[in-house]
Order: C-alpha cells, then sequence, then structure tokens
C-alpha cells in the first residue's frame, strides 16, 4: 500500500500504511482513552501540559461528608462541560470502523459516552458513565440530569458570582462547600454517587469480563489516546501480547505499552483515526 498523505508527517504516514497493512482483513477490538476526547473539549489529565490532580479517593468519599460536598459541587459543575461536549471525527472513524464490519467494538476508559454518541453500538465503558447516577445503599439508578436539577433548585447560590472558580481541568473549586446541599437517594435516602469508577476503586469484574471477550474474540488490538497508566488498560494489552494478536497503539507522545506494540502511531487520535478508517474503507 502506499498512501502517503502530504498533510501528514512522512513517518506517521508512512506507519499509518504499515499498521493499515497489518489490520486489514482482521477485526479488531479498540481500546480508547481520553486522548480521543480532548478534541471535543473534555481535558486529558494526564497528556502533555495537564495540570497535576491529586483525586479523591472512593474511600474518602464513603468516609466524610465534608468529601462528599466538595466532590459533588465540584462534579456538579464539571459535569455542565461533559454534557455540553460532542463528537469528533476520531470518534465517528471508529464508528464507521465497527459499521464496515472491522471492529468488534470499543472499550473505553471514558466516561463521556461520546463514542455512542457517535454511533458505535457496542461499547464497553470500563470506567461507568457520567450521565448515570447511583445510590451506594440500594443500588437505583437516576439519571444524572434528574440529579443535575435537584442541586440546581437547593443550591442557587452556586451561579452568583464569586462563588465558583472554574479550574482549567474543567472541574470546579467552590469556595464555601460546606454550604452545599447534598442530594441523597429518593428511595432508601443513601448516598449518591455518579456511576463511576473512582481512584482506589476496582472496576466491576463483570465489565472487566466484557472487555476481555472483546479483546479474546478479536484478531489484533487497537488501542487510541491511552497513555496506558491504568492497569485495566496494561491488562488487556497484556491478554493481546499473550495471544500473539497484533497491537497497533494511537497516542501522541509515549505510553507505557509503546514497547509491546507491532506499530506505534506518534500523532494526535483524530486525524490518525480519521485517516487510518480511510486506508481500512
Amino acid at each position: 500500500m502506499n498512501t502517503l498523505t502530504t498533510s501528514l508527517p512522512p513517518e506517521l504516514a508512512r506507519d499509518l500504511d504499515r499498521a493499515a497493512d497489518l489490520l486489514a482483513g482482521r477485526t479488531f477490538a479498540v481500546l480508547t482513552g481520553a486522548g480521543v476526547s480532548t478534541d471535543s473539549g473534555i481535558p486529558d489529565y494526564r497528556g502533555e501540559g495537564a495540570p497535576k490532580r491529586t483525586p479523591m479517593t472512593f474511600q474518602q468519599f464513603l468516609s466524610d461528608d465534608g468529601y462528599r460536598k466538595r466532590y459533588w459541587a465540584g462534579s456538579h459543575l464539571g459535569y455542565r462541560r461533559f454534557a455540553a461536549a460532542r463528537p469528533n471525527d476520531g470518534h465517528r472513524a471508529l464508528a464507521a470502523l465497527e459499521a464496515a464490519g472491522a471492529t468488534n467494538g470499543v472499550i473505553t476508559q471514558n466516561v463521556d459516552g461520546l463514542h455512542k454518541q457517535a454511533g458505535s453500538r457496542r461499547v464497553v465503558d470500563l470506567h461507568g458513565a457520567m450521565d448515570r447516577v447511583l445510590c451506594l445503599v440500594c443500588g437505583q439508578i437516576f439519571a444524572r440530569e434528574a440529579i443535575t436539577a435537584r442541586i440546581d433548585a437547593a443550591n442557587p447560590w452556586l451561579d452568583t458570582e464569586g462563588a465558583v472558580e472554574i479550574a482549567p481541568d474543567g472541574d470546579a473549586i467552590v469556595h464555601d462547600v460546606d454550604a452545599f446541599i447534598v442530594p441523597d437517594c429518593t428511595v432508601c435516602g443513601g448516598h449518591l454517587k455518579p456511576d463511576v469508577v473512582f481512584f482506589g476503586e476496582f472496576i466491576p469484574p463483570e465489565k472487566y469480563r466484557e472487555a476481555s471477550a472483546l479483546v479474546r474474540s478479536a484478531d489484533a488490538l487497537m488501542i487510541a489516546g491511552s497513555s496506558l497508566v491504568v492497569n485495566s488498560g496494561i491488562r488487556l494489552l497484556e491478554e493481546a501480547r499473550r495471544r500473539k494478536l497484533p497491537i497497533v497503539i494511537v497516542n501522541r507522545g509515549e505510553t507505557k505499552g509503546d514497547g509491546r506494540a507491532t506499530v506505534k502511531l506518534n500523532g494526535g487520535t483524530t486525524e490518525t483515526l480519521v485517516e487510518l478508517s480511510r486506508r481500512l474503507a
């Protein structure tokens, strides 16, 4: 194949051809990370230039009402950014590859729901989804928009000037968290939590089994926009490596899996996925 594209760096264009040759005729699973959504305006928390963050642990969230107030206040305001985000051409390229039968689905570490919005049908939300809220006591699931409306009604002061400082990563710093009213479960009164995996919390076993099944039923694995710092991504990469599957990694900058990749595409995920989709069409 010789489809060198003048708008891409020559080395990346050559590696794209290698990756396309490798994946052509194979059904591959896709694992995505935060880098796939940066062009939709959602920050990459580990990418170059990202602010240093100390994420709240699940244990802290459970143990103290003050932590829960701080988390919910910031998460509520940060969620507006998630809700306003729309899929980019990289998301759409993956949906098109699935529709063409080239991929058997997407495993994502992202919680933004953009793959489904883009048209991907088989999506494993490895770390959950921000548009759902879970009661930790009775297990009731709520739509995030319903909880958002309750928070707005109970905390009108959040919109007053000076009450909130928006952080560069899309979260928010609320200066008077003691005044924040945290919603509880309307079924049992229990603590509510967005249906996402917190730092220090385990991925639900059934979710990992679903992700692992996609890798086991594939002929290759492509990883896009993930630095592979999170253990779940490395475990899936290792499953593919042990089965001697071809592995393609798409990421701008180094990842923890580069030494195990058959082909590494060092470029932005959106343009690289679009070009790879074009070559495989």
